[in-house]
């Protein structure tokens, strides 16, 4: 979670007795809205930016590219009208998976560098590339919800040392592990109405096969170099099987 990058799905129960989840679209706000036509949407130097930053990530990036190309290889192609969605959100969050559409929520009024739309869209698409390849329950099980956050803190940059640099969080030993960990922790209680105590269960039940699982990157990427090489790799591994 990138500032707060959410997977909206999985109900889940508040300590201290039920209370009616939202799945985190409370975030969302413009999920329930209308959508504008695209000469409103157009006046918009919010929107118009984050467009033009997110064909740049889709045409760039090697850890975006990556993802595209697996979820293509497992069926589910990506298109750019249909599964991104460039809209105002709660101040405190900077994308999120919509599973109940099949959509990638950009928050176009909290992401303003391109570094971070590449954070955003990577992270948002291993949460896709999840759900089209596993039965995720997101709205009932709340171990799915923890094991594919896990795997987008993991993957997607959110943890290099670089931007652990930039929030003033330093560490030696298991430092990244760590990251990973409490990062996974702030996405679920962004987004669901469960105690921390719950939060930290599931994760801390989930961590080491979710932390493990690299698919489809083979690796952890902790910079631009590793995603390119995983990329490249991916590539040769499915040339390689096209052939036996």
């Amino acid at each position: 979670m990138e500032r707060g990058e959410a997977a909206p799905p999985a109900a889940a129960e508040e300590k201290g007795g039920e209370e009616e989840d939202d799945f985190g679209y409370r975030l969302f706000p413009d999920r329930n809205k209308k959508p504008q036509s695209f000469l409103v949407r157009s006046f918009f130097t919010f929107h118009n930016r984050c467009q033009l930053m997110l064909r740049m990530t889709l045409e760039t990036n090697p850890y975006a590219q990556l993802l595209l190309e697996a979820m293509k290889q497992s069926g589910c192609t990506v298109f750019n009208d249909r599964h991104f969605s460039c809209e105002n959100c709660d101040g405190c969050v900077s994308g999120g998976f919509d599973s109940a559409t099949s959509q990638i929520v950009l928050c176009q009024n909290n992401i303003r560098q391109q570094s971070h739309m590449n954070r955003v869209v990577t992270h948002e698409l291993i949460h896709a590339f999840d759900h089209c390849r596993a039965h995720v329950d997101w709205f009932k099980n709340v171990k799915h919800l923890a094991c594919s956050e896990i795997r987008a803190a993991n993957l997607s940059g959110d943890c290099t040392l670089m931007n652990e640099i930039a929030r003033f969080k330093f560490g030696l030993k298991g430092h990244h592990q760590t990251c990973v960990r409490d990062r996974a922790i702030r996405s679920i209680l962004a987004v669901r109405k469960v105690s921390k105590e719950t939060a930290e269960k599931a994760v801390d039940e989930v961590f080491d096969a979710c932390f493990n699982d690299l698919e489809p990157f083979g690796r952890i990427p902790h910079s631009k170099t590793d995603a390119k090489r995983a990329y490249r790799d991916f590539q040769n591994r499915d040339r390689y099987n096209a052939n036996l």
